[in-house]
């Protein structure tokens, strides 16, 4: 199995990238969230992917992740009914890692099917399958205190912003969350910022 490479960027879409590795070419199919961050590290040189081979009976395919937290999520959401590699790669492109993370610790199926491809039954799976699977991902995300205040509510509002919210709300529930949970790790106040956006209408 292959679990990482490194190399030169041939070429890239948005979908999958060539990756050219001692002198082979690896195809690797990636989510917008690692394209856009390979694009600008490839005008630097070489890339180093995180890589999930996938054996299947037409063949093997690979998928290529910018962060190790992103391939572990992907792995965990290959496990529910329903969802294969290629719909997973398009859930981690429709919301960014962190996000979901938080999303699915919170329960939050509603704003799951904001997502391309994902119904109401495939985001209440997600939910009952993978909520307490991410709790140990959602242990090791940064906390806001850990990047100082102001950065790290920017990163919450950020995170809010992305799943879908007006920036206006998003900055009120995160100031609400963060003075209920000051010391609180980022997941836990993304969690509360999400439930106070809920009541929020």
């Amino acid at each position: 199995m292959i679990g990482h490479l490194r190399g030169t960027v041939i070429r890239a879409g948005t979908e999958r990238l060539l990756l050219d590795v001692g002198g082979v070419g690896y195809e690797l199919h990636a989510s917008l969230a690692t394209l856009s961050e390979v694009e600008p590290a490839a005008r630097s040189g070489e890339v180093s992917l995180h890589v999930y081979t996938h054996l299947w009976s037409d063949g093997i395919a690979l998928y290529g992740f910018w962060t190790e937290l992103e391939k572990l999520l992907f792995e965990r959401l290959i496990t529910v009914s329903g969802i294969g590699p290629r719909l997973a790669r398009v859930i981690l492109s429709g919301m960014p890692p962190p996000a979901l993370i938080a999303t699915l610790a919170a329960g939050d199926a509603a704003r799951l099917t904001t997502i391309p491809g994902i119904g109401k039954k495939s985001a209440e799976r997600m939910v009952v399958e993978l909520k307490d699977k991410v709790q140990e991902l959602a242990a090791g995300l940064p906390g806001p205190a850990a990047a100082g205040p102001a950065e790290g509510e920017e990163e919450l509002v950020s995170a809010l912003v992305n799943l879908g919210y007006k920036r206006p709300k998003a900055e009120r529930a995160v100031r609400e969350a963060l003075s209920d949970l000051p010391d609180g790790a980022f997941h836990e106040v993304l969690r509360a910022s999400l439930k106070l956006l809920s009541a929020m209408g």
